[in-house]
């Protein structure tokens, strides 16, 4: 099954995590397609703010998947023909709980396998699951971060998302379930967390003060976040081999410097307004060759193909224009 422009016309999908960053442009593709949408979200409420202003539409469910019984019960109902996992807990540096850690991002991964495997649409070609995973999990490792290497995760998130990752394929080969784990690396865009480096340039951007920074030398694999969503739409309807591990990244490397300096041209920020070397490098940091992605393009015939300049202009206008759409919601409720 080839990935076209109606790919998922009234396909049936559940989106766990759906208002997240990238899981709100996972249900924003999707809404595109056509597909009849289950927005799995913790929050109702805020939730509906953010799909209006992302053109999201589908249903939206309220619960907490941390308790088993209630996503399980609802997404029976739903009865899915394909499900994306967004959720996770750890990204943001102040998560650091462990049980929490391992509940959501193992052994909510191993329960939602095992939910969806009595279930699966037989007249479907596609995954019945794709679930995100983290360049986390492969940790110390130098080399060109193939998909059948051994990873060494040093952090909590990378521990316990690789144990998903791990659950997952175990689980498809004992109940034939078809499902992947697509790795992500350093993805930006609009709707990213408050810290991460993009909405820091913006932040800069809008009052003019200096913004400090490491000194940027660390390499990283970014990608725009409305490749990501393509790709892993892409990637539900690829075939490949169950519990099977894919790098969605662009296979190209760029320091963290050039990209604020890509971010200070399109923004217009001045001379020392970026202020590199003013903080210390963190000791997690990942050191490694440009991301191997030969599997993505062999599954997918593509790779994401925005730069990142064209993915920092894309983000000004779409964040000016939501700030747009959430300030008409507000005044209309």
């Amino acid at each position: 099954m080839s990935f076209q422009q109606d790919s998922y016309q009234n396909v049936r999908v559940a989106v766990l995590g759906a208002a997240g960053f990238i899981g709100r442009w996972v249900a924003r593709a999707l809404t595109a397609q056509g597909a009849r949408l289950f927005l799995f979200v913790r929050d109702a409420v805020r939730a509906a703010e953010t799909f209006a202003a992302y053109g999201v539409r589908g249903d939206i469910i309220e619960l907490d998947l941390a308790v088993p019984g209630r996503w399980r019960e609802a997404l029976l109902a739903v009865r899915p023909t394909i499900t994306f996992n967004l959720a996770e807990y750890g990204v943001d540096r102040t998560d650091r709980d462990d049980a929490t850690a391992y509940r959501i991002n193992t052994e909510l991964v191993r329960q939602l396998a095992e939910t969806l495997a009595p279930i699966r649409d037989s007249q479907w070609t596609g995954q019945d699951l794709v679930h995100v995973g983290s360049a986390l999990e492969y940790g110390e490792l130098r080399n060109d971060l193939a998909e059948d290497s051994t990873p060494i995760p040093t952090s909590l998130y990378g521990k316990s998302k690789l144990a998903g990752t791990e659950a997952l394929a175990a689980i498809c080969h004992e109940r034939k379930l078809r499902a992947l784990t697509a790795r992500l690396f350093t993805v930006y865009g609009p709707g990213e967390p408050a810290g991460r480096l993009l909405p820091t340039l913006f932040e800069a951007a809008r009052t003019r003060t200096p913004l400090p920074l490491t000194d940027g030398r660390q390499q990283r694999d970014f990608a725009y976040v409305a490749d990501v969503a393509e790709g892993l739409l892409r990637l539900g309807v690829s075939p490949t081999k169950p519990g099977n591990i894919v790098n969605l990244a662009t296979g190209r490397l760029t320091s963290v410097r050039q990209f604020a300096e890509y971010g200070a041209g399109v923004l217009k920020l001045s001379d020392g307004i970026l202020q590199f070397g003013a903080l210390p490098t963190r000791l997690e940091e990942m050191a490694h060759q440009p991301v191997a992605v030969t599997r993505l393009a062999a599954l997918t015939s593509w790779l994401p193909p925005t730069s990142i300049p064209a993915g920092i202009r894309l983000a000004k206008e779409f964040e000016t224009t939501a700030n747009t759409s959430l300030t008409q919601v507000a005044l209309s409720s």
